[in-house]
């Protein structure tokens, strides 16, 4: 067995202490002293078992991002993970049933955060060198688009050979993740000419109406051949039963797999017509996540990852996911990105949110292996 993997078994339940820790810190992106507080729990376990003090980059009203650099080397690697999470504190509680341990942001992505500490950790202790610097991220704000963080993730992605990130795996699978969907946020405002529903119906016109056109319209731009979905998440408009709607709004999300497909479908919706004599539409957004595509420097990532899996016990699969990560920044800057290197389980963004105990150890040490073997 390897030694980083014997070593990693043998600390379980002080992992398991350790994610349970920064778990009970809840951290919901708007609530800045929280996700401080967050922070604070993440700076004292890299200063207990690494001796690190982060680079504390402040922000005025997201939380703080915490960078931290290991060893050195004419190159680098970066690892870029999020504290924040989508729990309004006190929604959920941690708790272990078993073989699972459940809680808010527990595997998205507390839980990849811890083990990629430990993974750093078993390093130092087995004696395995790094030849290479690396640069760990922890960001405050990925749950809400990584708007103050960005930048700093990019800065650092533009200066390393490889980016890693420990987001969730794939469920029930474990697959690591090679490509993620681009991800876009649009609003189409519409307005159009208030009358009495009853006495002047027919002076009105009808935003609602056009509302409902436009729906047909944007959903038909979704091709699942090409991974691309238009989806209406929020609909709304009008005020009274009685009066002929003169507003409505719509909120749409949108996921491409390709830029081709972001400019196609950004071209469309920004670019609506009206259907109505007489509206008037303001279309507004952007791609907020350029797609992570599959590259073959990707390709190669994925292959060393297996390589350390196999040395580990295990097989490794690969697969896409329809949701972004920083990672989508990283790659979309052409540096190699492989994701989902976190915890096992299922359930981010649900009320079952919960990791596998018993991968903590293995998932950790692949972790550490490839960035030995990078």
């Amino acid at each position: 067995m390897s030694s980083v993997l014997s070593y990693l078994k043998e600390a379980e339940q002080q992992i398991l202490s350790d994610l349970e820790r920064v778990v009970r810190a809840e951290s919901p992106t708007h609530d800045k002293a929280a996700v401080d507080h967050c922070g604070d729990v993440f700076q004292e376990l890299f200063h207990r078992y690494l001796g690190l003090s982060a680079d504390v980059i402040p922000m005025k009203e997201t939380g703080n991002q915490l960078r931290y650099t290991i060893g050195d080397g004419p190159e680098q690697i970066l690892i870029t993970g999020h504290i924040d999470t989508v729990w309004e504190k006190g929604r959920l509680s941690f708790r272990t049933e078993g073989n699972r341990a459940y809680g808010p942001g527990i595997l998205d992505m507390k839980g990849g955060n811890i083990q990629a500490l430990w993974a750093l950790r078993a390093l130092r202790e087995v004696g395995l060198p790094l030849n290479k610097k690396i640069v760990f991220l922890l960001t405050s704000d990925e749950e809400t688009g990584s708007d103050t963080s960005r930048a700093l993730i990019e800065e650092e992605a533009r200066k390393s050979v490889a980016v890693l990130v420990p987001e969730p795996a794939v469920a029930h699978t474990g697959a690591l993740k090679t490509a993620r969907k681009g991800v876009g946020h649009y609003q189409l405002a519409i307005k159009g000419k208030a009358a009495h529903a009853g006495n002047h119906h027919e002076d009105g016109i009808s935003a609602i109406q056009e509302m409902a056109l436009q729906i047909i319209d944007l959903h038909a731009l979704t091709d699942y051949a090409k991974g691309t979905t238009v989806n209406v998440g929020i609909a709304s408009g009008g005020n009274r039963t009685n009066v002929v709607a003169e507003h409505a709004l719509l909120d749409i999300d949108v996921r491409i797999t390709s830029m081709a497909e972001a400019e196609r479908i950004q071209k469309a919706v920004l670019g609506a017509v009206p259907k109505l004599d007489g509206i008037t539409l303001k279309a507004s957004g952007a791609l907020n996540r350029p797609p992570m595509e599959r590259t073959a420097e990707t390709a190669r990532l994925f292959e060393l990852a297996s390589q350390c899996g196999e040395q580990l016990g295990f097989t490794l699969t690969e697969a896409a996911a329809g949701g972004g990560s920083d990672g989508n920044f990283t790659a979309a800057l052409g540096i190699p990105t492989l994701d989902g290197l976190g915890s096992v389980g299922d359930g981010p963004h649900a009320e079952y949110e919960h990791i596998l105990i018993d991968q903590l150890a293995p998932r950790s040490a692949l972790l550490a292996h490839l960035l030995a073997k990078l």
